[in-house]
């Protein structure tokens, strides 16, 4: 097995032939991931001068001069015992040479169901461990490839009524452009404080908006910007990312609308998925039944997984976690 670094059109070709496309693992991601502050490593695994596995990592620093790298939706499906076994004793070695503690990752399937990392020297249950959820473990993806009637009649009826209503009471929807992301951003904040969610800084959505295939989209009604959505569209698969709708006119269905919008863009794309990305009926209740309103199938990956590097490091890291969570 050959290792080596690897350029734009390879790492996106890997990503993007997946079944149901990563976009987390194409080259513009990490690009981004740069522009926020992290450093970032692309890896390709070969065999006989072919491709058997790439990867994007994004180095994120601990304390005390410590990192960790963390693979964000990757797959292992289609790797025999032995490549599986090869590929994660090379990412021990990297991950060890750039000081990082632990490499986590979300895998698209269970890591435990591969032989072949139990069977690894140093690759044990109880080093490959699983810690709280990065990216959302179910979602809910929308089967996009088929006829527009066949799609809004797969959804609840109540979906289907709420996007008709805002077109009928003039809903309208568009790409946004720059100087429209302000208002996005200070309903993004409305959203935030009505919800009780976390958000990341302004940058990091500004900067965002930058990689070519992600799209912010725009609901305006009586000429006023009301709510917002961010959807990617790499490969095969579309992903609603961020959204946020003002506290003003809610009767009107404005997020209805935005995801139909980006729904039908993707298909005249000739994408096949749209992942709605993330539902919890206990956490999010009522943003699960907006999603899973749209007709989409359940999907539930494993979660996030730890695979540690340096044991003694790991748990003072964990300690050091768990104080900070108390404040």
């Amino acid at each position: 097995m050959e290792i080596r670094v690897v350029n734009r059109e390879q790492i996106n070709d890997f990503a993007g032939q997946q079944s149901q496309a990563q976009f987390l693992q194409s080259w513009e991601w990490g690009e981004f991931q740069e522009r926020v502050g992290f450093k970032v490593r692309r890896i390709g695994f070969f065999e006989n001068n072919e491709p058997i596995w790439l990867v994007t990592l994004i180095k994120k620093p601990l304390l005390f001069g410590k990192y960790y790298f963390y693979a964000p939706r990757i797959g292992i499906k289609g790797l025999s015992d032995d490549q599986i076994a090869g590929i994660f004793k090379e990412l021990r070695k990297i991950a060890h040479q750039e000081n990082s503690v632990f490499l986590r990752f979300d895998p698209l399937s269970d890591p435990r169901s591969a032989p072949a990392l139990s069977e690894v020297e140093g690759i044990r249950d109880s080093r490959v461990v699983k810690t709280i959820d990065v990216q959302p473990s179910i979602t809910s993806i929308i089967n996009i490839d088929r006829g527009e009637e066949e799609i809004l009649n797969s959804m609840h009826h109540k979906t289907r009524y709420n996007i008709r209503l805002a077109n009928k009471k003039g809903v309208e929807v568009a790409e946004g452009k720059k100087e429209d992301f302000e208002t996005f951003w200070n309903i993004m904040e409305a959203t935030k404080d009505r919800d009780k969610f976390r958000l990341h800084s302004k940058n990091y959505y500004s900067k965002m908006l930058d990689i070519g295939f992600i799209k912010l989209y725009l609901a305006r009604f009586d000429g006023k910007i009301i709510a917002g959505t961010i959807i990617s569209f790499f490969g095969n698969m579309a992903t609603y990312i961020h959204g946020a709708s003002s506290n003003e006119y809610r009767n009107v269905m404005a997020p209805h609308a935005l995801q139909w919008q980006a729904i039908k863009d993707a298909k005249r794309q000739g994408l096949k998925y749209y992942d709605l990305n993330g539902i919890d009926e206990a956490k999010w209740p009522g943003v699960t039944r907006f999603k899973k309103g749209f007709g989409g199938v359940t999907i539930a990956y494993p979660g996030t997984y730890d695979f540690i590097i340096n044991s003694t490091w790991y748990k003072i890291y964990k300690i050091l976690r768990n104080i900070r969570r108390k404040f």
